[in-house]
């Protein structure tokens, strides 16, 4: 299985050399921390993702000695690892830029991020592959552009709010939301594998 992950990196080398450019400009355009974590953590699954769609990669996987279960696990802890790696490559860039992040910025872009393939992951396996990573990336184009003013309104209004909440009750609200992320991924990853035991390639 660490082959299965090991191989999408190897097929992602041209577009990993475009991955930093990539995070430089929102940087330098100003993105708020958030977007910038959340961005950098899809850049690698999803590109791999629209790359085995093109060239119908699950045909060729499935004549290897790796299980269905296999495959779809390495899907999933993949882009974990991958995540993992995208936020430390965003930090570095981040400090380098001089540009102020908080762990709070990292916890909350990797939640979104582990949600956001939570609930689109699945998706690759259900509709007619040729379409769904375009449309995958043009709804969550349209997600973001849609969030951010939602975010300054909350932050606007909810200052009052979160200035009378203590610490303890901050941790239990990241800690409860960690765990529903958690549980969410874990769903996923159950549904994406019974779809694709039943799928024919």
């Amino acid at each position: 299985m660490l082959n299965l992950i090991k191989r999408d990196v190897i097929l992602q080398k041209r577009q990993l050399l475009l991955f930093i450019p990539f995070i430089l400009v929102f940087i330098l355009l100003g993105a708020p921390p958030v977007l910038i974590f959340l961005v950098a953590s899809i850049f690698i699954p999803f590109n791999t993702y629209a790359y085995d769609e093109k060239v119908e990669t699950n045909i060729l996987l499935n004549s290897l000695p790796y299980t269905r279960t296999e495959i779809i696990a390495s899907r999933y802890l993949g882009a974990i690892v991958y995540m993992i790696l995208s936020i430390c490559v965003t930090s570095l860039a981040l400090l380098a830029f001089n540009k102020h992040f908080t762990i709070s910025d990292i916890a909350i872009g990797s939640g979104l991020f582990l949600l956001f393939a939570a609930l689109t992951f699945p998706l690759f396996q259900i509709f007619k592959q040729g379409y769904i990573t375009t449309v995958i990336l043009i709804s969550f184009i349209l997600l973001t552009w849609i969030s951010r003013p939602i975010a300054l309104y909350m932050n606007e209004h909810l200052t009052t709010i979160i200035d009378f909440v203590d610490n303890t009750t901050v941790t239990v609200l990241y800690t409860g939301a960690t765990l529903f992320i958690m549980l969410i991924y874990i769903i996923s990853w159950g549904i994406t594998n019974f779809i694709y035991q039943r799928k024919a390639f």
